[in-house]
């Protein structure tokens, strides 16, 4: 599962890395407590060009009637995806990238209280997530929304939290994005156990109104 991330790539690298072009209203680009309904940079790939863009995190399926008219959908999981009303034709035909510098995730004490855990990529590469998106509209409303897909956590994670966002390595986001044919649902499985490593952080992140480069820091 991914339901907290940070992102403190630049837009000017995100534009080099993904050999893209910058929409003009961008988030910022330093956040290290992205939360869902907060917008986020996504990567598309549409007549035959690769655009950084913003979504709102929380994929909206076209019936509904407003964005909060049924469940807040973060993730979309990996092992239903196709067959899902709410996410096969976006599954098809509408894919993205969401970088991230890493994501959080928690573990709870018999007490009740809730850990939390970083997790990044040791070499410093950004993670990049799979995802998928959807643009929607009701009564003169338009959103672009989006939602990261989940998978059965591999060996790092499962200590965890039993899923874990799909991430993709760079010879893998053309086909993700559609641009080399088919085939983008053999890249839906966990990472690498030596690809993803994490660390204790403080439990200032459990707020999601906390900010600040300490978020990641280690303890």
């Amino acid at each position: 599962m991914c339901g907290r991330f940070a992102i403190t790539l630049p837009t000017d690298a995100m534009a080099q890395l993904f050999d893209g072009v910058l929409s003009n209203d961008l988030p910022e680009a330093d956040n290290f407590n992205v939360c869902p309904t907060q917008d986020i940079a996504a990567v598309t790939s549409e007549d035959g060009a690769r655009r950084i863009r913003p979504m709102r995190w929380g994929f909206v399926p076209h019936w509904y009637k407003t964005p909060t008219d049924g469940p807040l959908l973060i993730n979309a999981r990996a092992e239903t995806i196709a067959e899902k009303p709410a996410f096969r034709a976006a599954c098809r035909t509408r894919r993205c990238l969401v970088p991230a510098t890493g994501f959080y995730e928690w573990t709870r004490l018999e007490d009740g209280t809730r850990l939390p855990w970083f997790f990044y990529d040791p070499s410093g590469a950004p993670l990049v997530f799979a995802g998928i998106w959807q643009a929607w509209e009701q009564q003169g409303q338009t959103l672009t929304t989006c939602a990261i897909v989940s998978t059965a956590a591999g060996p790092t994670m499962s200590e965890v939290h039993h899923r874990e966002p799909v991430t993709l390595t760079e010879k893998d986001w053309g086909k993700w994005l559609g641009e080399q044919g088919k085939g983008a649902a053999l890249l839906m499985g966990a990472a690498p156990e030596d690809r993803i490593k994490r660390h204790r952080v403080s439990r200032a992140v459990n707020s999601n109104k906390a900010a600040g480069p300490e978020l990641i820091e280690e303890i």
